[in-house]
């Protein structure tokens, strides 16, 4: 039997048991990995809770849902640390749906990271810090499912509050998201104004993300970048309300 490895590399070695074998049992687990029984269980749900679907065939075993391969992953070192300082940065962005969502995808990361890999990451993760937002302020919850609008063409339902305390509801069909001075901005064509606006995600109140979908625009950000110029406006204006940036 062998002696107890990390754990981070016997969840990996599990999941590669897993792969291997129609089914295999916590025993088999647990004395391949020198563990206790209640150690396998704990570690199943781990491996469950990071996403890899696990079922268990009529109490005697565990198998990898049928069709599922974890494909191997590793990482170089400059890459780990590139993570970890994203991770960083990330943490002081003001849209707390991107946080959080980044946080569980690092968690998946981490856990294929080789255990000296692991060790210097923590290091570095102590002694690396970004001094932006130092307020720790969030004042968005709405980018990771306008991203998802966007790329499904999906409307969207705008219940928004300018800097002006104007309050509007739109229909709104995304175009685009970008950053700027510390903001998250959605460039839209508005179906009010049928015309293309920026809206301030720390603005917005509610948004309703509908089943209807709409035509592409047959635009390129580069493009609408280039209109902002022509009509003499520019994304990194501090924007007060909604803004017609091709007007």
């Amino acid at each position: 039997m062998e002696s107890e490895k990390p754990r981070i590399a016997r969840l990996t070695a599990i999941i590669n048991q897993l792969q291997s074998k129609r089914m295999i049992t916590a025993r088999e687990i647990a004395d391949k990995h020198g563990v206790s029984i209640r150690t396998v269980y704990r570690d199943i749900r781990t491996i469950e809770n990071s996403g890899v679907p696990i079922r268990m065939i009529d109490g005697k075993g565990y198998s990898l849902v049928e069709g599922y391969r974890l494909a191997p992953v590793s990482f170089t070192e400059s890459e780990a640390n590139a993570l970890i300082t994203a991770e960083h940065i990330i943490a002081r962005d003001k849209d707390k749906s991107l946080i959080d969502e980044y946080k569980s995808a690092l968690i998946k990361v981490k856990a294929v990271l080789r255990y000296s890999q692991k060790e210097k990451t923590e290091i570095l993760e102590d002694r690396i810090q970004i001094r932006n937002n130092p307020d720790n302020e969030q004042t968005s919850n709405f980018l990771i499912q306008l991203q998802s609008a966007l790329t499904t063409y999906k409307v969207v339902e705008l219940d928004y509050l300018s800097l002006e305390h104007q309050p509007s509801r739109r229909e709104v069909e995304p175009f685009a998201l970008f950053s700027t001075q510390g903001n998250w901005i959605l460039v839209a064509h508005c179906r009010l104004k049928n015309a293309f606006r920026s809206f301030r995600l720390d603005c917005m109140r509610k948004i309703d993300i509908k089943e209807e979908q709409f035509e592409p625009h047959p635009m390129t950000l580069q493009q609408y970048f280039e209109e902002c110029r022509k009509s003499r406006t520019t994304p990194d204006t501090p924007l007060t309300q909604d803004q017609n940036s091709l007007a």
